[in-house]
């Protein structure tokens, strides 16, 4: 039997068959739980090492890697819409998945977002979470692993099932907390952007946007668009990360001198004179003429934030220490509620366009830094604690 019980050896999943009986069984859940293990370090996509699945009576890890097995029962259960997927830090779960079934898991749960509106502070750790609700301390000593090599130990084997069978009681504890404390919704739009394909997709057009340069310049900006989005595609046809195709600075060396010949493109930091007379190069400096070909008025533009007004920084201060007290006492992560850039905003102008002056975040925290800002409440320190004092009026 392929199918794990902590109180037997776990035999991963290996054969279509098997899954096929396993997917079968789950049918009837209400929710799954859900983990992986990856590795990445030598290439741009994620390559897929295990997946564990835990349901109501069973648990199960999966080897996608086993030759001939057809992960095609597991997609479809991924893709039932009838069965709730529970994650921890979803994010590069769904990167997986998104990239193996072109389409994502749906609906989720998130346990690491749910423990931010639940008291657990910022972005808490699987173990640390597990240990908090259930009292279980997971070992660690499996969690860097190669997860490619075959075959896996059992020290292993018994710490992947572990991120699924300790999920459920994380997850059934922080459902339970959210339903009686009416902050299911709180979660809405954090969710929307997790199960949202163009969270996943990697545009070569925007490549560039993740090179940091201080150089603003039109002509400047339109090469480095063409030689990130060269580096983006390069990557993603031979799958390797993208500093094994170039790095940034060879990047940003590119587009200040933008080479128009061989001879050129060889004297550039961190590019062989073999790399430049060989195809490669004629597709880089290909890219390059593109670069030069787009008008200034067409070229990528860098948002820029406005100069803040004088004597901002203090009331941002101020609402720093207000949004503190608010994480504190509300007990829901400071980084959801709202962002530095967010509160320099709202010292900036009572009607920034900001989610912090939106929905519940308004309401636990937006309505009290309007309020401080007017003058309409005060702050006060007392007996080592933050206090709020309405103001009097006669």
């Amino acid at each position: 039997m392929s199918v794990a019980s902590l109180s037997m050896p776990i035999i991963p999943i290996t054969d279509t068959d098997t899954l096929v009986l396993f997917c079968k069984r789950q049918k009837n859940a209400k929710f799954l739980t859900v983990d992986t293990e990856f590795m990445r370090e030598r290439t741009y996509y994620p390559v897929l090492c295990l997946i564990q699945i835990g349901g109501p009576d069973e648990a199960a890890i999966i080897d996608p890697m086993a030759p001939n097995i057809n992960l095609q029962p597991l997609h479809d259960l991924m893709c039932d819409i009838s069965i709730l997927k529970v994650f921890h830090a979803a994010r590069q779960d769904m990167e997986i998945f998104y990239y193996e079934m072109g389409e994502l898991p749906s609906p989720i749960f998130d346990t690491q977002l749910a423990a931010m509106v639940s008291g657990f502070g910022d972005q808490i750790g699987y173990e640390p979470l597990v240990a908090r609700i259930t009292g279980v301390r997971m070992n660690k000593q499996s969690r860097i692993s190669d997860w490619s090599r075959r075959p896996l130990t059992p020290q292993q084997l018994t710490y992947a099932l572990g991120d699924v069978t300790h999920l459920r009681p994380v997850y059934e504890k922080l459902n339970n907390g959210l339903i009686e404390s009416g902050r299911s919704h709180w979660l809405d739009e954090e969710m929307a952007v997790l199960t949202a394909k163009k969270t996943y997709s990697a545009n070569p057009s925007d490549a560039w946007q993740r090179i940091k340069s201080r150089n603003n310049e039109p002509r400047f900006l339109a090469l480095l668009q063409a030689v990130s989005a060269w580096r983006e595609r390069e990557a993603q046809k031979r799958n390797k990360p993208r500093n094994r195709i170039a790095r940034d600075d060879t990047l940003l060396d590119l587009a200040g001198r933008a080479p128009s010949n061989f001879e050129g493109l060889s004297r550039t930091r961190g590019l062989s004179p073999n790399f430049a007379k060989g195809q490669s190069g004629e597709i880089l400096l290909s890219a390059i003429a593109e670069g030069q070909s787009v008008p200034e008025c067409q070229a990528p533009t860098k948002i820029i934030k406005p100069p803040l007004p004088p004597g901002i920084g203090p009331v941002t201060e101020l609402l720093k220490v207000m949004l503190k007290r608010c994480s504190e006492e509300t007990g829901v992560a400071s980084k959801l509620i709202a962002s530095v850039s967010e509160l320099e905003q709202i010292a900036a102008d009572d009607n920034a366009d900001v989610r912090t002056l939106k929905g519940w975040r308004k309401k636990i925290f937006g309505n009290q830094a309007l309020a401080l800002k007017r003058g309409e409440i005060s702050i006060t320190i007392e007996k080592n604690l933050i206090k709020i004092i309405p103001k009097f009026t006669a």
